[in-house]
């Protein structure tokens, strides 16, 4: 997928790739410091997209972003709220 690709949601803009990554970074519990280390940008990067990703999912804090991502199926946490991917799927059959 390229870069800058990004994915409609409901009632909002569009995320990017790289902040959809974030969203499940955030789910895993990571703070925006060891996420800008596991991504090798700065954090003032990361706190850019944070902001950006509140904004476009109109959710006001993290807690609420993951509820979001959740709730849409933009993250499975654990086995959670998950459906089988249609990659998945594929290696399933074979």
């Amino acid at each position: 997928m390229a870069g800058n690709e990004t994915h409609p949601i409901h009632g909002q803009g569009s995320l990017s790739d790289r902040e959809l990554q974030i969203v499940e970074l955030v789910a895993a519990g990571l703070t925006n410091q060891e996420i800008s280390e596991k991504l090798a940008i700065s954090k003032r990067t990361v706190d850019n997209h944070i902001s950006n990703i509140l904004t476009k999912t109109a959710t006001g804090n993290r807690v609420a972003l993951v509820r979001w991502a959740l709730q849409w199926g933009k993250v499975c946490i654990d086995e959670v709220n998950c459906c089988v991917l249609p990659e998945q799927r594929e290696n399933q059959e074979t």
